[in-house]
C-alpha cells in the first residue's frame, strides 16, 4: 500500500523558497535557525498554537516523524502563532509545549512576520521543504498523515538518505489528541469575544465591552449560546465579573472542550459542568470529575465532556462559582 501510495506523488512540484525564521520573537528547544542550517536538510515546518483542538491533534503525528526520520536528516520546526492575546506570554508557552511533550525547535512568532513570511492563513498548516530550501508540498488542517509521510520519505530519499523504513508511523493517539468523530460532528467553533460572536442566544444583542447581566433564553437551538449573569463581553472574551455566571450551549458532537483562563494569575476559579441538566456522568471530560467539578488554573483547552453517547444534540451549561472567568471560545471533536 505504501509503495502504491508513494508512487501517486511522485510529482512534488516546487512551489517556491523556504522562507527565513528571522521575524521569530524566541525560540523554545533551540537556538534561533537561520536558513544555512537547514541546507541539505529536509524540512517540516508546521503553524500552530497551542489552543487549537485541530492542531492539537495533529501532534502524535508530527512528533513520531520527528523522531524516526531524524537520523535520516528531517528537521522538524514548529511555528507558535497566537490566536488569542493570552497565546503571546511566553511562559505560558513553555508551559503548554512541555506538557505536550514538544521537543522539537519551535519559533515563538508573537508578532506574526513568519507566518507573513510563509503566507500563511491557517492553523495548523504544514509545509515540508527539500534539501535545497524549496517548498514542495504542503496541507492545511487535520489528516492527510500518510501522503503528508510518503512527501517526507520521496524528499529525504532525494537528498540521499538510505535504509528509510518506508513503513507508515504507527500511532494510537491518546487523550485530547484522538481524532474528532467527524462521522458525528455537526457543531462549529463558536466564539464568545464581541469580534466574532456567533449564535448567541440570550434575549437582546451582546452589549461590548462593558458589564451587563445576561439571562438564558427559554429555548436554546442547536448550535447556539447564551451567557447568565454579570459578564463584559470583549474583544475576544466573555469575562465573568461576580460569581455564579453560566454559559449554555446546545451542541453535536462527541466531545466538547472550552478554550479559557483566570482573568488574575494564581486566583482559580472553581467551575461546575452539567449535561441536559445532570450530571456529566461516564461522558465527564479530561479536566472535570465525575461529579463535573473542576478549576479554572492556567489558560488553555479545557476538555469538559468526553465521549458523549449515543451522540446527539445536548445541552452544555456551566456556572463558575467564582468571578474571574475569561472564555474564548468553544470548540467539539
Amino acid at each position: 500500500m505504501a509503495q502504491r501510495l508513494n508512487s501517486s506523488i511522485t510529482q512534488l512540484l516546487v512551489e517556491g523558497r523556504l522562507p527565513s525564521f528571522d521575524g521569530a520573537t524566541e525560540w523554545l528547544n533551540s537556538h534561533p535557525l537561520i536558513g544555512e542550517e537547514l541546507r541539505g536538510r529536509v524540512a517540516l515546518v508546521q503553524f500552530g498554537t497551542y489552543t487549537c483542538i485541530n492542531w492539537i491533534r495533529t501532534l502524535p503525528y508530527v512528533r513520531a516523524w520527528a523522531q524516526k526520520y531524524e537520523e535520516a536528516g528531517l528537521a522538524v520546526i514548529g511555528v507558535q502563532t497566537p490566536e488569542f492575546q493570552f497565546e503571546r506570554e511566553v511562559a505560558g508557552v513553555r508551559r503548554a509545549f512541555g506538557d505536550m511533550d514538544i521537543e522539537y525547535p519551535v519559533a515563538v512568532d508573537n508578532d506574526y512576520a513568519v507566518w507573513g513570511a510563509f503566507e500563511n492563513h491557517y492553523w495548523p498548516a504544514l509545509y515540508l521543504a527539500d534539501a535545497q530550501g524549496r517548498i514542495r508540498y504542503h496541507h492545511f488542517g487535520e489528516g492527510n498523515y500518510v501522503e503528508t509521510e510518503l512527501a517526507v520519505q520521496q524528499l529525504l530519499a532525494e537528498a540521499g538518505a538510505t535504509g528509510i523504513d518506508t513503513e507508515v508511523v504507527s500511532v494510537v493517539p491518546a487523550g485530547i489528541e484522538v481524532a474528532a468523530d467527524w462521522e458525528t460532528l455537526e457543531s462549529p467553533e463558536k466564539y464568545l469575544g464581541n469580534q466574532r460572536t456567533d449564535g448567541f442566544a440570550s434575549p437582546g444583542d451582546v452589549v461590548a465591552d462593558e458589564p451587563h447581566v445576561y439571562t438564558f433564553p427559554d429555548f436554546l437551538r442547536h448550535n447556539t449560546w447564551a451567557l447568565s449573569g454579570d459578564w463584559t463581553v470583549g474583544r475576544q472574551a466573555a469575562l465573568l465579573n461576580a460569581p455564579g455566571g453560566r454559559i449554555a450551549c446546545a451542541f453535536h458532537a462527541r466531545d466538547l472542550h472550552l478554550i479559557m483562563r483566570p482573568s488574575v494569575p494564581g486566583s482559580p476559579v472553581r467551575f461546575q459542568v452539567l449535561v441536559d441538566g445532570g450530571l456529566p456522568g461516564a461522558a465527564y471530560g479530561l479536566d472535570i470529575d465525575q461529579a463535573g467539578g473542576g478549576v479554572l488554573r492556567e489558560g488553555r483547552l479545557y476538555n469538559l465532556i468526553r465521549g458523549a453517547s449515543p451522540v446527539t444534540t445536548r445541552r452544555f451549561e456551566i456556572e463558575f462559582l467564582d468571578a474571574g472567568a475569561e472564555v474564548y471560545s468553544f470548540t467539539f471533536g
